[in-house]
């Protein structure tokens, strides 16, 4: 952990120039005491390392002095700038891992790219916060405590204890084998297995986590992808209710943030979209069906249009010219 610090320091101090001991700390998430020491240690291995005074002092390497860390051209180097640019690294807890190992790609650059590629990610932004509508991304909180042993149990191939909280539903204590973590729009689940059935956990109901000695019971091989899409079947075929609508195109997007999933769409001839999608439950598509008005219409389940029609006749009856 040490050694990949004072890499990270050291290729701080060469991309951005002199710097301060409280901007290396916040870089490096430690505190200014550890960043000194670390100092001490650099110049000691012969790291030409020196501290200028004053109000514009800082640390700073001498001129000419570089990392031997090679192997990157400026497309691959532009690859891995562009994809960190993304935020999904937070679920994961590799936050500041990530912040080193860019810092690492820029210097595997030869000088004369380094400069080039940088500017080149700044005109690429990957999975921004808000959309056009101006509509922020729900992205979950994880405990960074919960998420390092999570993380290190799926690696290690070792059983998880969680204290886990379901929606609606008091929270419990388990026992699981995890098998892997996924992120989706900014949601990080955990699959696992508990006492041989699959399950599914929300990272950020997870209260605390703990990574166990023993060894998990999981295959050694595993397709996370094929996995995972098994799961979201299964997720949408128990408790869900699937829905035919007919959209008004410019709604579409709108009907699709309040459905669970797409199952099926085409054109209609009309220039409306025909859609196949799932809702919680009826009350959750009657819900979203009102939000629409008249540019949406259920064309089934019966129990739904009959719902829809009996809350348009009591709105049409409250609303009724009074004698």
């Amino acid at each position: 952990m040490r050694a990949d610090r004072l890499v990270s320091l050291v290729l701080l101090l060469r991309q951005r120039g002199r710097l301060t001991a409280d901007v290396l700390a916040r870089e490096l998430e430690v505190s200014t005491r550890t960043v000194l020491r670390d100092i001490e240690a650099l110049s000691a291995a012969g790291v030409p390392v020196y501290a200028e005074r004053g109000r514009y002092g800082g640390f700073s390497l001498l001129p000419g002095f570089r990392t031997e860390l090679t192997g990157l051209n400026h497309d691959e180097a532009l690859a891995l700038l562009t994809a960190g640019s993304g935020r999904g690294e937070r679920i994961f807890g590799l936050g500041s891992a990530l912040a080193s190992a860019m810092r690492k790609v820029v210097d595997a650059l030869p000088e004369s790219h380094q400069t080039a590629a940088s500017d080149a990610a700044q005109r690429f932004l990957f999975d921004p916060e808000t959309d056009l509508l101006s509509r922020r991304l729900d992205v979950d909180e994880v405990s960074k405590e919960a998420m390092a042993e999570i993380r290190q149990a799926v690696l290690a191939g070792h059983k998880l204890r969680l204290h886990y909280a379901s929606r609606g539903q008091a929270p419990r204590r388990c026992i699981v084998d995890p098998i892997g973590l996924v992120t989706v729009r900014e949601k990080g689940y955990l699959l696992a297995t508990e006492s041989g059935i699959d399950r599914t956990f929300r990272m950020s109901r997870v209260l605390e986590a703990y990574e166990l000695p023993e060894r998990a019971q999981r295959a050694d091989d595993v397709d996370l992808e094929r996995m995972w899409a098994d799961r979201c079947a299964q997720f949408l075929s128990e408790g869900h209710i699937a829905v035919q609508v007919r959209v008004d195109p410019a709604r579409r997007d709108q009907l699709l943030d309040m459905a669970e999933a797409v199952r099926a769409e085409e054109p209609d001839p009309d220039g409306w979209l025909r859609l196949e999608v799932t809702f919680q439950d009826l009350w959750h598509a009657e819900w979203a069906m009102w939000q629409l008005g008249t540019n949406v219409e259920s064309l089934g389940p019966q129990e739904l249009r009959a719902a829809l029609h009996q809350r348009a006749q009591t709105v049409a009856d409250r609303y009724r010219d009074r004698p």
